[in-house]
C-alpha cells in the first residue's frame, strides 16, 4: 500500500532538501508530515510520542541545518509547480510574528508600536499564485529582529539602503528573481502593497525583466518637463508636479462595476469604479546624497464613484470608498488592460490569507515556545508549507472545482475519506469513488464542522484544516489494519 497523504506531500515538498546528511532530510520529511497531520504552533502539540518530539527538538536546535536551507527547499518546490505557467503572480508583503518573551532573554526584537513593548520577528515574504488565483507555494522569506530602540529620525535620513529595513524587501525581490531565472519561460508579476512603496524598491523593480505593480502610498512627485534640478536663472524648471493632481486632469478611461463583499460592519455593495490612466516619470530623490532619478511607470487610478460615507463617533466624516492608485510597468493603453492590472493586483490578498492560515487559522505559529530566532524560523518554515497546503486545497475547490481529487490527494486519503463520508451520507446519496476536488474538499470540510450554506460561504481554511486532521486519523487506522492483514 502506498504511503499516507501527509508523508507523500512532505516528501514532495521537503524530500530534496540539501542538509548534508540524508538522515536529516528524512527527519525533516517526518516532521513536516507530522505537522500536516496535526498542525499547531507548539512542537508538543504536534508530536504526541516522546521519541518523535525529542527528534523534532534535536533537529530544530541543531547547528547542522538552517532555516534558510529549509526555506530554499520550500521555494524550489514552489518553483517546480510554477514551471507550467506562462505568468505567475507574486504577492510580496511584510508581516511579523508576535512571540512570548516575558523575560526578554530570547533575543527577539520589537514588533508593532515600540511603545507597546511587544517582542517577536519581522518578516518580508513572497508567495506564488497562478493567474487564476491558485496558490502554488512560498517563494521567499526574509526575517530580522528589529532593535528595541530605533535610530533618531535625523539619522535615518543619512542611512544607506543596506542599513534600513528596506534591505529585506530588496533581498526578497532578489530571491524571487533568482528563482525565476531558473524558469526563463515563466514571467513573474510582482504585487506590492503600500508598505512596499519605496524609492529603492521602485528603482530595483524598474530594472527587472518581470512585471510589477505597487500600490502608491503617497502622492508622489512626478517629472513632467525640464531639468531634474532647478537652476537659479530658470526657477520654472523646478516647478513641483504631483501624481494625483496630474491624474485628475486626465480623461476618464472608462467605468466598470465591482462587487464588494461585506466587511467591518458594512453591507455588501456593487461599486461603480472610474478609471484614469497616465504614463508618468516618478521623481525619486535620495535625501542622503541629494541625487535625483526618474522611473517611468504607468499609473492606473481606480476610484469609486459616489462611494459610501459614514460619520465616526467623533463626528468626523470618513469615506471608506475604494481608491487604488497603482504604479506598474505592465503595458496599459486600454480600459481592458487597466482592469486586468487592477484584478491581478487583487490577487495580492492571497498572501493575507496565507498569513492568517499560518499565524492563527491553521498553524498558530505564534504560539511556539522555542527560545531562539533561528529555531523559531526553522519551525515557522515547516508550518508555512503546511498552511500553504491548506490554502491550496481551499482555492482548488473554488477556482478549479472539476479537477480530479486524485491530483492532490493520495489513494489512501481518498479511501479514508470515502469511509468517513459513508458514515455521514444521507439515505440514497450516491458517492463517487473518484470525486472532483470541490466535492472532496467539501467532504473534508464537513469533517471539520462545515455545515454548507449556514456556514456563510464555501469551505474555509479552518474547517478544511480540522477535517484534514480527522482524515489523517482515519487514514492511519486503515493503514494499520491493512498492515495487520498482510502479516496474517
Amino acid at each position: 500500500m502506498d504511503q499516507d497523504g501527509a508523508t507523500e506531500w512532505a516528501r514532495e515538498e521537503f524530500g530534496n532538501a540539501d542538509l548534508g546528511d540524508r538522515r536529516r532530510c528524512e527527519r525533516l520529511v517526518a516532521m513536516a508530515a507530522g505537522a500536516a497531520r496535526r498542525p499547531a504552533g507548539r512542537v508538543t502539540q504536534v508530536f504526541a510520542q516522546a521519541a518523535a518530539r525529542q527528534g523534532a527538538y534535536d533537529f530544530l536546535e541543531s547547528e547542522h541545518s538552517s532555516a534558510r536551507e529549509i526555506l530554499a527547499t520550500v521555494a524550489d518546490a514552489s518553483r517546480r509547480r510554477a514551471l507550467p505557467e506562462e505568468c505567475v503572480v507574486i504577492p510580496i508583503d511584510g508581516t511579523s510574528l508576535s512571540l512570548a518573551d516575558h523575560a526578554e532573554k530570547k533575543g527577539f526584537g520589537s514588533v508593532g508600536s515600540r511603545e507597546r513593548g511587544a517582542r517577536g520577528i519581522k518578516i518580508v515574504d513572497a508567495i506564488a499564485v497562478t493567474a487564476a488565483g491558485l496558490p502554488l507555494g512560498v517563494l521567499a522569506m526574509r526575517w530580522w529582529s528589529r532593535p528595541i530602540v530605533g535610530p533618531p529620525a535625523r539619522d535615518r535620513q543619512l542611512m544607506t539602503p543596506d542599513e534600513k529595513e528596506v534591505q529585506h524587501w530588496l533581498g526578497a525581490i532578489d530571491d524571487v528573481q533568482k528563482l525565476l531565472d531558473e524558469a526563463p519561460s515563466t514571467r513573474g508579476w510582482l504585487q506590492l502593497d503600500r508598505e512596499g512603496d519605496s524609492q529603492h524598491v521602485l528603482e530595483k523593480l524598474s530594472t527587472s525583466r518581470h512585471w510589477f505593480t505597487v500600490r502608491s502610498n503617497s502622492d508622489r512627485r512626478i517629472h513632467l518637463r525640464g531639468r531634474l534640478r532647478a537652476r537659479p536663472d530658470r526657477p520654472d524648471w523646478g516647478t513641483r508636479h504631483y501624481l494625483r493632481p496630474h491624474l485628475r486632469k486626465q480623461p476618464i478611461l472608462g467605468r466598470y462595476r465591482l462587487d464588494v463583499p461585506a466587511r467591518d460592519g458594512r453591507p455588501a455593495r456593487r461599486a461603480e469604479m472610474l478609471v484614469r490612466l497616465a504614463a508618468v516619470q516618478v521623481l525619486l530623490r535620495d535625501r542622503r546624497t541629494s541625487k535625483r532619478r526618474v522611473v517611468t511607470v504607468n499609473a492606473v487610478w481606480a476610484q469609486e464613484f459616489r462611494g459610501p460615507r459614514r460619520t465616526s463617533r467623533s463626528g468626523e466624516t470618513k469615506t471608506p470608498a475604494l481608491d487604488w492608485l497603482l504604479l506598474t510597468n505592465y503595458p496599459v493603453t486600454t480600459l481592458s488592460a487597466a482592469t486586468h492590472v487592477i484584478s491581478t493586483y487583487a490577487l495580492r490578498w492571497r498572501i493575507e490569507d496565507f498569513h492568517r492560515a499560518w499565524k492563527s487559522g491553521v498553524c498558530n505559529v505564534e504560539e511556539t515556545q522555542l527560545r531562539k530566532t533561528e529555531h523559531v524560523m526553522k519551525w515557522a518554515a515547516i508550518l508555512a508549507a503546511v498552511a500553504m497546503r491548506a490554502e491550496r486545497l481551499k482555492h482548488l475547490a473554488r477556482e478549479n472545482p472539476d479537477a480530479s481529487a486524485r491530483d492532490e490527494l493520495s489513494s489512501l486519503e481518498l479511501e479514508a475519506l470515502l469511509v468517513l463520508k459513508k458514515r455521514q451520507a444521507k439515505r440514497g446519496e450516491k458517492l463517487s469513488r473518484s470525486p472532483s476536488i470541490a466535492t472532496a474538499v467539501r467532504w473534508i470540510a464537513e469533517l471539520g464542522g462545515y455545515t454548507g450554506k449556514s456556514s456563510g460561504g464555501p469551505p474555509g481554511v479552518l474547517t478544511i484544516s480540522r477535517g484534514l486532521e480527522q482524515l489523517q486519523i482515519a487514514e492511519a487506522v486503515i493503514a494499520a489494519l491493512a498492515k495487520r492483514q498482510r502479516k496474517r
